[in-house]
């Protein structure tokens, strides 16, 4: 997906950018019934969509049908935004392209089982089926290897391939109160949503900055450079790589 340029259609390098201010007045005009505003916050947060399927790239799914799928989540985000709140759009519209993408994915998901492993299984429940008529009890995994003279793992691989996948949002506990899903039990506590939507955040402040601005701020925070090796790179004094440091910075934060 990374290098991709174009996208249903869409040229991406020519994806057009809104500011906070343009996106929240093209927003009211949108709740005001104004359909050309919305097509143009369409239009406008499309790099945002194509920033979130990114995530997604190293499933194998189909670039275009993950970016049709976002845009729709895009769609609705517009469509359910509270301009009345102080937050972000691209705060509240990543959560809802996201969601919109999972739930595609876990709509769409095919779970292939090869054909020797579908029959081992079904050699595996006949074995067993024959061990509990006999002994009245559940077969260990080795007495079933035993009976089949296979290796133990091929049992234990045969008998996962037909167990139906288990959803995250499958609850496993509730106590009258809310639900113990099982993502919350396996769930990645450092590589988060929070965190990722910080970075996602952190990347759209960051690219609204000049580019010698931008320039400054990798040449001495991920080349590890010196202010004066910097000026010196770029052909201007420290006293203003300093200055244009400390006030890309800023903008960062404000736009955090």
């Amino acid at each position: 997906m990374q290098g991709k340029v174009e996208i249903c259609g869409v040229k991406t390098s020519k994806l057009k950018v809104l500011k906070n201010e343009e996106t929240m007045a093209l927003l009211r005009r949108t709740k005001e019934g104004d359909m050309d505003a919305r097509e143009q916050l369409i239009a406008g947060n499309l790099r945002l969509v194509l920033s979130v399927i990114q995530k997604f790239d190293r499933r194998g799914e189909n670039a275009d049908d993950l970016f049709q799928v976002g845009c729709i989540g895009l769609i609705k985000a517009i469509d359910n935004f509270n301009i009345d709140l102080d937050v972000r759009f691209s705060t509240y519209g990543v959560p809802m392209i996201v969601g919109e993408i999972r739930r595609y994915l876990r709509d769409n998901s095919a779970m292939r089982v090869s054909r020797s492993m579908r029959d081992t299984a079904y050699k595996v429940l006949q074995a067993k089926e024959k061990f509990m008529s006999e002994h009245q009890r559940e077969p260990t995994i080795e007495e079933i290897a035993k009976m089949l003279e296979t290796k133990r793992e091929d049992v234990v691989f045969a008998l996962e391939a037909i167990t139906d996948p288990v959803s995250l949002y499958e609850p496993v506990y509730s106590d009258s109160g809310d639900a113990v899903c099982v993502m919350d039990q396996v769930k990645d506590s450092k590589n988060t949503d929070e965190s990722w939507l910080e970075h996602i955040a952190l990347k759209d402040a960051v690219d609204k900055l000049p580019e010698r601005e931008k320039r400054i701020l990798s040449l001495r925070f991920f080349q590890g450079k010196t202010q004066m090796e910097v000026s010196a790179e770029v052909g201007i004094s420290q006293a203003q790589v300093s200055r244009l440091e400390k006030s890309a910075l800023e903008q960062i934060r404000k736009s955090l």
